[in-house]
């Protein structure tokens, strides 16, 4: 899922149709939804960048961007361990397949639109994390560094941080806490003990600064928060409890009003909602379903 500046919400999905005798028809599948509480467009398929049926049917999940002028980013895994783009033309159909190359990669891509509008992408491979980055808004996406790093597959995650310039969390698989980084810089170690699925971030206003909010779960289901000043994670990330429950990844947002909110999905398969409170720093109210 992403949402791009004209805050329509747009839909990716890996569909796998199975029949006797083979491997599934797969393909990956787009919905927009246009305004917050209205039903989504009908799902339209994007096709597979392989014609070949095993091939196709090692495809991975799907990370998505939106550039500022509107373009569609759809980014996957092919079956070879490379990088395959397709996105949309500003005519709104959608360009032919891309092989942005790569090696080894795993599922878990994570893509980023900046305010400016250039995209960039993160791939963690089997020893290695690889960048592509676009040097101005909807141009050629350029394999830019690889780094002698390992990641969780499925963990990583990112966020803008200062104009241009982006932060990407994820899982280290040898300690198994959270790592920053950013490019041109050494990974940060964060701590905790988190489970092997994407970390939940997002920047807001604590107390007057400029903060950046991280969850994750433990492997017991119980949800972690933590929040440090943005781009200021060597200062130190202290972990807390917030006494909150998920069956599955934790998501945070910004509400209209500021305050931090905290999504998480209940043993009883509800979704529930908690808000930061009125309470000086990162205080949240016990969560309600929805």
């Amino acid at each position: 899922m992403t949402q791009g500046a004209d805050t329509y919400v747009h839909f990716l999905g890996r569909r796998e149709i199975r029949r006797q005798g083979g491997p599934p028809d797969t393909d990956l599948v787009h919905a927009i939804q246009y305004q917050s509480g209205r039903p989504v467009t009908e799902w339209r398929s994007l096709g597979n960048p392989h014609t070949d049926p095993e091939k196709a049917a090692r495809l991975g999940a799907p990370a998505a961007a939106v550039s500022a002028s509107g373009r569609v980013y759809v980014l996957v895994r092919n079956a070879g361990g490379g990088v395959m783009l397709r996105r949309e033309t500003p005519g709104g159909k959608w360009e032919r397949w891309h092989d942005l190359r790569g090696s080894g990669v795993h599922d878990g891509l994570a893509a980023l639109a900046h305010t400016s509008g250039r995209v960039e992408l993160l791939a963690g491979g089997e020893n290695s994390i690889m960048w592509w980055r676009q040097h101005e808004p909807d141009g050629e996406l350029r394999r830019e560094l690889t780094m002698p790093v390992r990641t969780a597959p499925g963990t990583a995650s990112v966020i803008e941080t200062a104009p241009d310039r982006a932060t990407y969390y994820w899982i280290d698989p040898g300690a198994g806490g959270v790592v920053a980084h950013r490019l041109g810089g050494w990974p940060i170690p964060l701590g905790g003990a988190p489970v092997a699925e994407p970390v939940a971030v997002v920047r807001a206003v604590l107390d007057g600064y400029d903060c950046t909010v991280l969850a994750h779960r433990d492997v017991a289901g119980q949800v972690m928060l933590a929040a440090c000043g943005t781009e200021n994670e060597q200062s130190g990330v202290w972990w807390s409890q917030t006494g909150e429950h998920s069956e599955t990844a934790p998501a945070l947002a910004v509400d209209a009003l500021g305050r931090v909110v905290l999504a998480v999905l209940g043993r009883d398969g509800s979704l529930r909602v908690a808000r930061q409170s009125g309470e000086p720093g990162l205080s949240m109210t016990p969560s309600v379903p929805v």
